[in-house]
């Protein structure tokens, strides 16, 4: 077990993990990193389950300081990444010594970045999840952001014989002002007119600045009901776009409540969400009706190409072992580092995975 200690704590930084499952019906939201993919990313490079917690940073990002070696990873938006004052890459295996201090600025493009440390964030679990809802004042570090002076425990952390993994670029976030967001219509699609629907996926809406982890709210061309934007409360889940009286659509984010007395005229298909917690105020979205059949098949094939990679990593840092091995004591001579590139096929797909292994 080791820990780190928070120097400064950025504009709003919480522990999150991929959300709070199976307790909605007694009113308990998700909750969980917005950007879920980005945690997933952040995971993979330090060796950590893709569930596991991690740091959720907004705007601006926090300074740390190590109290055991370890290794992490920032993905999500564009920001500087230094590890005692020397820049660092973004979505690759940073290797930390005791004492070290790790800062990540001001997010240029995008809203949230996502720090993974080997072995996670040692938080009490609420629930079945380690994540922060602040407006519950539980889960994470007393249900709370981070402030400076914090120290976090973090779990069990095994970095002997860990290569540096490098995400491939095609994989990482790319920042876009204007995003087409996919959508399944419903499911009170009946509640508004032909025009209504017509509007909804015709408009180019814009992001409010009630933008939060609980709802965006849109800005733009009016959606139009059939008669009233009330009906008896429901269920609602993150993604599910009410459409209240004023026609402007609401977007259910993370930390959103767990019913709603407004029409719901369709949902954001899960594999979007992330797309859509990197906006930002005043950027702009479309929306593209698809079926949940294709929703489904993008999800499934998001998660087969995400396991894929991670086996792609294990089965190249095990043939650089078995290289290593085979080689005995002849790379002594060898520089500090070794970087080698491997083109690894899982269930016949091709993966190019980059391996940097340190010799002491």
């Amino acid at each position: 077990m080791g820990g780190f200690k928070v120097i400064s704590s950025g504009l709003m930084t919480t522990v999150q993990d991929m959300g709070r499952k199976g307790y909605r019906q007694f009113g308990v939201p998700v909750s969980g990193a917005m950007d879920s993919r980005s945690l997933m990313y952040a995971n993979l490079l330090v060796g950590n389950d893709a569930d596991a917690a991690a740091l959720e940073m907004t705007l601006n990002g926090v300074k740390i300081e190590f109290e055991d070696a370890t290794c992490v990873a920032v993905t999500g938006g564009v920001c500087e990444v230094k590890l005692n004052d020397v820049l660092m890459p973004l979505y690759e295996t940073i290797f930390i010594q005791r004492g070290d201090q790790l800062e990540i600025g001001v997010i240029s493009e995008g809203l949230r970045c996502y720090l993974a440390i080997s072995g996670g964030i040692a938080v009490p679990e609420v629930m079945g999840s380690l994540s922060t809802y602040m407006r519950g004042g539980f889960g994470g570090l007393e249900g709370r952001k981070l402030k400076p002076g914090d120290w976090l425990q973090t779990g069990i952390c095994d970095i002997e014989g860990f290569k540096r993994r490098t995400l491939p670029p095609s994989l990482r976030f790319k920042y876009a002002s204007n995003a087409e967001i996919r959508v399944v219509l419903g499911p009170e699609v009946e509640a508004f007119t032909e025009r209504g629907v017509e509007t909804f996926l015709g408009c180019l809406y814009t992001l409010s600045s009630q933008c939060d982890r609980m709802g965006y709210r849109l800005l733009g061309e009016k959606v139009e009901h059939q008669s009233s934007a009330d009906i008896i409360s429901n269920g609602i889940v993150p993604g599910a776009i009410q459409v209240p009286g004023s026609g402007e659509p609401i977007i259910m984010m993370a930390d959103a409540q767990t019913t709603g007395g407004y029409t719901k005229i369709a949902s954001v298909i899960s594999l979007d969400l992330p797309l859509l917690a990197q906006m930002r105020p005043g950027d702009r979205i479309r929306f593209k009706q698809v079926s949940i059949e294709e929703a489904q098949t993008l999800l499934c094939t998001f998660q087969k190409n995400f396991d894929a990679l991670k086996a792609a990593f294990a089965i190249a840092e095990m043939g650089n072992s078995i290289e290593n091995s085979s080689n005995g004591h002849s790379n002594k001579e060898q520089s500090q580092n070794t970087i080698r590139q491997f083109i690894v096929s899982v269930d016949g797909k091709p993966y190019e995975v980059t391996v940097s292994e340190r010799h002491n």
